[in-house]
């Protein structure tokens, strides 16, 4: 048979299978080879990972996460099973898969020095954040970090903390009303809803240059949305299973229509409240009406990065295209400061409103922790500058800390392995087949766990009275376990995370604890509306676990409040 014929009625079979082939038939091979692909990966890792053991699957779709996500005290768990299994060991998750979870100071040191190239988010995390600096990696979140990195050194801090003693005297001012024009004894104050709008309003002014004015009584989009979040009481069963499976499925969250909904109007609010500034400042520039040495704000110190003498320096090239929108030349995603500013404000509004409401609540259940605080801040006298904030008050630090060490908003935090990897541990752990190692392999695609609160709190790391609320541990000598002085991170704690994605913002949040500390703690007195049996449980925030007093709606939590005489 000539070639030409035996090309013909090659042909010819092929287009009379494709006539034959139907959708269903298509969509059969595809499923059936993402499949095959997923088994492989699947068979891959089981075979170069090393086999821990820990907890039984207890449920077979969702394995322990529902009972984690579920828990009251998800450290509590975390470290039971790190005293059963040892300092590195296996938990079973959602349809099949497994996580290993590290408790050990050297394996958490060598995880967070190779954060930003091995051990990466997970996608559903990236699927959900977007491209922004908290969440991007390689090169690009070295880029982005250099360029938000001079707004959150001591200096732009050291601008930005008369905002934060502002929008504190607001309440201040706000509560004394209320105290005075009561006539029942202490009112009952409802302080989380407070800290809400204080965080948000400093996190406008200082981040922005925008004023949501939350403690004036504004009326305000960005505050309904963030209001709504915290006003369901529990997450249904429903949502609950969805956000499991999305681990897996990454396009999953956007089956939780009201919350998706939520996300993507606080997406166009910041973006119109970044527009706005732009043009602003664009025509302020036009017009040469702006300082670029007077910027105060995160957003200022990034606009202004286009001076030749700027630390971070953005060509000109790169400010028109943040000016205009348009994609930065140097590899900057489209749209990169309303990125940053929605990230700003997702990770810095919630997560220091619900620290300052838990050391409301420390100090309300510990009178004696209480009034010390109080008579040092009483005896400093004045209104401490940001420097004094760092060295002139060693117990409002102690306790600004304690709160940190006890209660970090994030819980736990999950990456997986962008390649294979081996983990030094600190003391040996045993493998399911009874073999004792130093070290465990790691590979590509296989998820690990840090369960911060569990070790912020673990008495194997930090002493028998770890679970007890106690500040003076920073201020003792030996107060501060050897093995926790292992952990290489900010204070010894993981609230902030480690190595090369720690917290830009710490610094700017631990300013913004502290001066709003000084100025309630030194004159009010918070006390437990029922008394000190209170017990308190997680409610449901944005993104985060909140504080609820046991028994009200959303995330209430009531105080008794009076004036300190």
């Amino acid at each position: 048979m000539a070639l030409s014929s035996l090309l013909a009625t090659i042909h010819d079979n092929l287009r009379g299978v494709r006539r034959l082939a139907t959708p269903l038939d298509v969509a059969t091979v595809i499923v059936v080879v993402w499949a095959l692909r997923g088994a492989l990966r699947v068979a891959r890792r089981s075979f170069k990972t090393t086999k821990l053991r820990g907890p039984p699957r207890k449920d077979l779709i969702f394995g322990v996460a529902k009972q984690i996500l579920e828990s009251p005290d998800p450290g509590a768990m975390y470290e039971a099973w790190a005293k059963q299994y040892g300092v590195a060991y296996e938990v079973p998750m959602t349809l099949g898969g497994k996580q290993i979870v590290l408790t050990d100071p050297r394996a958490l040191a060598h995880y967070y020095a190779r954060e930003t190239w091995i051990y990466v988010q997970t996608n559903s995390t990236r699927s959900f954040l977007r491209r922004n600096v908290f969440w991007t990696r390689g090169s690009v979140v070295g880029r982005q970090r250099k360029l938000l990195t001079p707004s959150f050194s001591p200096d732009a801090i050291r601008n930005v903390t008369s905002v934060f003693y502002s929008s504190a005297h607001k309440v201040k001012s706000a509560w004394e009303v209320v105290i005075d024009t009561n006539t029942g004894g202490s009112p009952v104050i409802e302080v989380q809803e407070w800290m809400n709008h204080i965080s948000l309003d400093s996190i406008g002014l200082a981040g922005f240059s925008h004023d949501f004015g939350s403690l004036d009584g504004k009326p305000a989009s960005i505050t309904e949305v963030l209001d709504t979040f915290g006003s369901s009481s529990e997450r249904p069963a429903l949502t609950v299973r969805l956000l499991l499976l999305a681990r897996v499925f990454p396009l999953l969250p956007y089956a939780t229509k009201p919350r998706t909904r939520l996300f993507r109007e606080m997406q166009t609010i910041m973006e119109d409240i970044s527009s706005e500034w732009l043009a602003r400042t664009r025509k302020e520039r036009e017009e040469g009406a702006l300082d670029r040495k007077e910027e105060k704000s995160v957003i200022e110190v990034l606009a202004n990065a286009s001076d030749s003498d700027s630390p971070l320096h953005l060509t000109h090239e790169e400010v028109l295209a943040q000016l205009s929108n348009n994609t930065s030349t140097a590899g900057l995603p489209p749209n990169f400061l309303p990125l940053q500013m929605k990230s700003i404000l997702i990770a810095g509004y919630e997560s220091t409103s619900i620290t300052m409401t838990w050391a409301l609540l420390e100090l309300a259940r510990n009178p004696n922790i209480q009034s010390k605080l109080r008579e040092e801040l009483l005896a400093f006298g004045e209104e401490p500058t940001y420097d004094q904030q760092q060295h002139s008050l060693p117990y409002l630090d102690a306790v600004v800390h304690e709160t940190l060490r006890v209660h970090p908003p994030v819980t736990d935090l999950f990456r997986v392995a962008a390649e294979d990897d081996v983990i030094p541990l600190s003391e040996p752990v045993v493998t399911q087949s009874g073999k004792v190692v130093n070290s465990i392999s790691v590979a590509r695609g296989m998820q690990i766990g840090i369960p911060i609160s569990c070790i912020n709190r673990s008495t194997e790391i930090w002493g028998a009275d770890a679970k007890v609320f106690r500040p003076e541990r920073w201020l003792e000598e030996g107060g501060i376990p050897k093995k926790a002085q292992d952990i290489q991170a900010y204070r010894h704690l993981l609230t902030f995370v480690d190595g090369p994605k720690t917290c830009l913002g710490k610094n700017f949040a631990v300013a913004e604890f502290k001066a709003v500390m000084s100025v309630l703690a030194k004159d009010f007195v918070f006390e437990l509306r029922d008394g000190p049996n209170t017990q308190v449980e997680f409610g449901r925030g944005m993104i985060l676990p909140r504080p609820r007093i046991v028994g009200e709606q959303g995330t209430n939590v009531p105080l008794r409040v009076r004036r300190y005489e």
